[in-house]
């Protein structure tokens, strides 16, 4: 059974810095897939964070660059996304996925909240 479990999440101030880790379990070859972070706010669409491809190639959208930074340990299969200087508009529920070919899977997700 093929498990992402999201954690790291939680309440921080404007400015501040949490780091989330999302581990993979029962996934075979974990180093051959694509991994991805996105975020769902109240109301609005899902929306791709930051990928790490299996070569190590990162993106990331717009408004996080220069914030935030992706990264994978194969040898634990797990993903990580250190996020720094953190704004309100950041508030979300962070979800990862993994994906190779037409197969993908997706954690739980977990909350982040940005306030003062």
């Amino acid at each position: 059974q093929v498990q992402l479990v999201e954690s790291g999440g939680g309440l921080v101030q404007p400015g501040g810095s949490l780091r989330l880790s999302c581990v993979a379990s029962g996934i075979r070859f974990f180093s051959l897939y694509f991994t991805d972070w996105y975020r769902q706010a109240p109301g609005k669409q899902r929306e791709l964070v930051a990928g790490i491809g299996s070569g190590g190639s990162t993106n990331y959208v717009d408004s996080v660059k220069g914030r935030f930074a992706i990264s994978r340990d194969n040898a634990k299969n797990t993903v990580y996304l250190q996020m720094n200087n953190l704004k309100p508009e950041d508030t979300a529920v962070y979800y990862c996925s993994a994906r190779r070919g037409s197969t993908e899977y997706w954690g739980q997700g977990t909350q982040v909240t940005v306030s003062s």
